[in-house]
C-alpha cells in the first residue's frame, strides 16, 4: 500500500454518521411533513439558505419537479438510518437479535447436536458420521455380531489400520433411510407487520406525530438491513384509513380538527367520508385494512403494532362509517370485537398506548381491554420512549410468541 502525505488543510474528516442530511434539516421536513417542502421556495430567495439547498440537490437528497420540492428515496433513506441509530443507541445491551427460534431448523447456523432425518431437509445437511454409525450398528444387530455396538467396529489394528475381523463382515454396507443423521441448526423466522399509526387531530399534541414517523422509519430501516424475509406495512387511521407508502411517511401530519361541537353523531358513507371531518379515531377500520394487507403477505409470524392516543371515536357498519364524540360504546364494541376476529386468526397484536398526559384516563381501560381480549401486549409509554418500546417488542417477539393476559 502506498500512502501520500498532504499538508492538513483543517478539515474535520467526515464519519459515516456526519454524511447526508443534516440533523436540522431532517428535524424540520419531519416536524412540518408536506408544508416544509413547500416553504422551501421561500429558501430560494436567501442566499445562505439557497446554497443550502444546493448542496442537497448536488448531494442527490432534493429534486425539484414542476417547480415543486420532491425528497429522493436517497433522503428517505438517510432518515431512516439515522431514526434507527437513534433507537439503538437508547435500547440496552441485553436486547435479543429476534431472528432465531428456539425451536431446532435447518435455515441457521449450525449447533451442537444431531437429529433423525426428515423427508424435505435439505441433504448438504446430513452428518455423514452420524450416518455411517446407525448404519453399522443396525447392520451389526442384524448380522448378530458380538460387540457391534461401538467394539470391533472402529477399532483399526496393525501399521495399516486395517479394519477389524467383526467390521470386515458388515461389508458392504447397506444406507437405510433411517440411518441418515442431520446436524442441529438454528430455526429462523420471517414476520409480517403492519403498523397502525393514528393520525387523529389529537396526535399533534406533545410531539406524538413526530415520534411515531421515526418509530415507523426505524422499523422500516431496520427490515431492510438486517431481515430481508420480513415486510412492514404502514396503515394511517383518522376518520377513516389509508395505506400509507414509504416515501410519504415523513411528509405525514395529522389531521387538523374542524369541529369542535360538545356532542357530534354523524353518519357518512363511505365513497363520500373523504368530505367528512377528518380528525376522529377510526381503528376499527384500520384493523379492518390491516387484516386485509396480512392475508396477502406470507411471513410465518403476523404482528399488529396499534399507535394511538385516545379510544376509538368512529366505526364501520355496512356502508356507512359513524363519526361520534363523546366517544360511543358502538365504537368500543365493533373495534374489539374485529381485534377479537384478528387475534383468533393468528395474528399477534400490540398496543402503544401514549400517555404523555392525563386529561381522560376512561380510553386507558379500553387499551387494558383490548390488550386482555386478545391476549396481546400493551405498553403505556410516552412518545419520547415509544420507539424503544416498538423495537423491542418486535425484536424479542419474533423469537417466541409471549402472552400477557
Amino acid at each position: 500500500m502506498r500512502h501520500r502525505y498532504i499538508q492538513f488543510n483543517g478539515r474535520k474528516f467526515k464519519f459515516q454518521n456526519d454524511l447526508g442530511l443534516s440533523a436540522d434539516f431532517v428535524d424540520f421536513i419531519l416536524a412540518y411533513g408536506d408544508e416544509a417542502l413547500r416553504a422551501l421556495k421561500q429558501f430560494e430567495q436567501d442566499p445562505e439558505l439557497s446554497d443550502m439547498l444546493k448542496e442537497l440537490l448536488d448531494q442527490g437528497l432534493l429534486q425539484k419537479l414542476k417547480g415543486r420540492w420532491r425528497l429522493t428515496p436517497r433522503a428517505i433513506n438517510a432518515m431512516q438510518r439515522k431514526a434507527l441509530m437513534e433507537v439503538f443507541a437508547q435500547l440496552e445491551k441485553g436486547t435479543r437479535e429476534g431472528h432465531l427460534s428456539p425451536e431446532r431448523g435447518s435455515s441457521g447456523e449450525r449447533i451442537e447436536g444431531t437429529r433423525p432425518f426428515e423427508f424435505g431437509d435439505p441433504v448438504s445437511e446430513i452428518d455423514l458420521s452420524a450416518t455411517l454409525k446407525n448404519a453399522l450398528r443396525r447392520q451389526a444387530g442384524a448380522e448378530g455380531i458380538e460387540g457391534s455396538r461401538d467394539r470391533g467396529i472402529e477399532r483399526r489394528s496393525g501399521p495399516g489400520g486395517s479394519l477389524t475381523r467383526a467390521a470386515k463382515k458388515l461389508l458392504p454396507l447397506r444406507i437405510r433411510e433411517q440411518d441418515f443423521e442431520l446436524f442441529n441448526a438454528e430455526s429462523r423466522t420471517s414476520c409480517s407487520s403492519v403498523l397502525l399509526l393514528d393520525m387523529s387531530g389529537s396526535m399533534a399534541r406533545f410531539g406524538r406525530f413526530l415520534q411515531a414517523k421515526k418509530c415507523a422509519m426505524a422499523l422500516y430501516a431496520l427490515i431492510k438491513q438486517q431481515y430481508a424475509l420480513d415486510t412492514v406495512d404502514l396503515v394511517g387511521f383518522a376518520s377513516g384509513a389509508e395505506d400509507i407508502r414509504e416515501e410519504q411517511l415523513p411528509l405525514l401530519m395529522p389531521k387538523p380538527v374542524t369541529m369542535y361541537d360538545p356532542v357530534i353523531n354523524l353518519r357518512v358513507p363511505i365513497q363520500r367520508l373523504d368530505e367528512a371531518p377528518q380528525h376522529f379515531t377510526n381503528l376499527h377500520m384500520g384493523l379492518l385494512k390491516a387484516k386485509r394487507i396480512l392475508a396477502r403477505r406470507g411471513g410465518d409470524n403476523k404482528l399488529i403494532f396499534i399507535i394511538t392516543d385516545g379510544q376509538p371515536t368512529a366505526h364501520v357498519r355496512g356502508d356507512y362509517v359513524y363519526l361520534l364524540y363523546p366517544p360511543n360504546e358502538a365504537s368500543h364494541v365493533a373495534t374489539l370485537k374485529e381485534a377479537l376476529l384478528i387475534a383468533r386468526s393468528g395474528v399477534r397484536i400490540c398496543t402503544f398506548a401514549l400517555t404523555d398526559d392525563y386529561w381522560d384516563m376512561d380510553w386507558l381501560g379500553f387499551v387494558d381491554q383490548l390488550g386482555r381480549l386478545t391476549r396481546g401486549v400493551t405498553f403505556h409509554c410516552t412518545s419520547g420512549d415509544l420507539t424503544s418500546c416498538v423495537m423491542e417488542s418486535y425484536l424479542s417477539g419474533r423469537r417466541k410468541k409471549t402472552f400477557i393476559a
